[in-house]
């Protein structure tokens, strides 16, 4: 008994040293590439603010009994409006009292702002996730079993058709016209985009995989007679892990502003609920007299799509051990060069 809790403490040791080693080695390439810092902070900084809007409001409403929100005005709240001369004046520039301003009815448009992130972070991880396991199980048969004259060759080349004719079209265009025949809301518009999105991924899993699956430990496996399902998921899925991570973080910034430009054209979620994308389409005709309405939500959209840019940019070099070596000797030879001067002088 006291062997096997010995053991045990153990392996939660080197589980935790193992840890605890990765985690300072991304702390250097992070620290080493300050882009990517700055889009990791950017992201966890958004979806922490997201999950309080979120959240927090029913959270503290069960526990306490009185919702508790980060929010300083509820989205669609009429603050009242200054009367200058005989003329009332709701659209006023951002102050203390409204960070963003209000709009042309009296509405504070940071809390709109704050308000459609959840919304949008959550359209943008829940088709690019669809797409991506989608995309990738049609990938994975269409890259794997691709030998002409059987019936994986068979079903491959109808994955590769039906991927074809899509990415024949711009996404952008087809979603619109899928939108557009369903009919304005925010589901129609979900489902488009989720239709008209895993083709991408297709394409990109297959290529991964007919790069790794003749590559030599894969033929080893096979030749030791391991199974063709055993195969495709303990080294073809594995090894092809790190650029779909990537192209899904960039994927999601791109997700989020094509929902933005389906809203934006008026086929989207409705005017009475908060999106970046609506908004802008609703303020459109604020832009001269009130441009903080506009500029609000599209700078929501910019940094939003920055901070996963730039993420899926710095994930390529944390996970390529390459240029995860690169960056951490490149962040370690100013401190040794600026050691040698010291050490020659004294």
């Amino acid at each position: 008994m006291a062997d096997a809790a010995g053991s045990a403490v153990g392996r939660l040791r080197g589980s935790l040293r193992g840890t605890l080693r990765a985690s300072r080695g991304i702390y250097r390439v992070l620290r080493a590439n300050p882009l990517t810092l700055a889009g990791f902070i950017l992201v966890l900084i958004i979806v922490l603010v997201a999950a309080l809007v979120a959240f927090l409001p029913p959270i503290t409403g069960f526990l306490f009994g009185r919702s508790v929100s980060i929010l300083p005005h509820a989205p669609n709240e009429l603050l009242p409006c200054p009367i200058v001369g005989n003329v009332t004046e709701c659209a006023q520039p951002p102050s203390a009292q409204a960070w963003f301003g209000t709009d042309n009815i009296g509405r504070d448009v940071f809390s709109r702002v704050l308000t459609a992130l959840p919304l949008d972070l959550a359209i943008g991880f829940s088709i690019a996730g669809f797409a991506l396991l989608v995309g990738t199980g049609l990938g994975l048969v269409a890259g794997f079993w691709d030998k002409p004259g059987t019936l994986g060759g068979i079903l491959s080349l109808g994955i590769m058709r039906v991927t074809d004719i899509f990415l024949a079209f711009p996404s952008l265009v087809l979603a619109l016209a899928i939108a557009a025949s369903l009919g304005r809301g925010t589901g129609s518009a979900i489902l488009a985009i989720a239709i008209t999105w895993w083709p991408f991924y297709v394409r990109l899993v297959r290529g991964e995989v007919l790069a790794v699956k003749n590559l030599p430990y894969v033929v080893a496996a096979r030749a030791s007679g391991v199974s063709g399902i055993q195969i495709l998921f303990r080294h073809v899925l594995r090894n092809i892990l790190e650029p779909l991570v990537v192209y899904y973080t960039l994927d999601v910034g791109t997700v989020i502003v094509t929902f933005s430009t389906i809203s934006f054209i008026g086929i989207g979620v409705p005017p009475t609920i908060p999106e970046w994308g609506g908004m802008v389409e609703t303020y459109q005709k604020l832009l001269l007299s009130a441009p903080w309405t506009v500029l609000a939500p599209g700078a929501a959209i910019f940094v939003t799509v920055l901070a996963f840019s730039l993420l899926g940019d710095g994930l390529r070099d944390v996970l390529d051990p390459r240029s995860r070596r690169a960056l951490v000797q490149a962040a370690a030879t100013p401190g040794v060069a600026a050691r040698a001067p010291a050490g020659a002088e004294a």
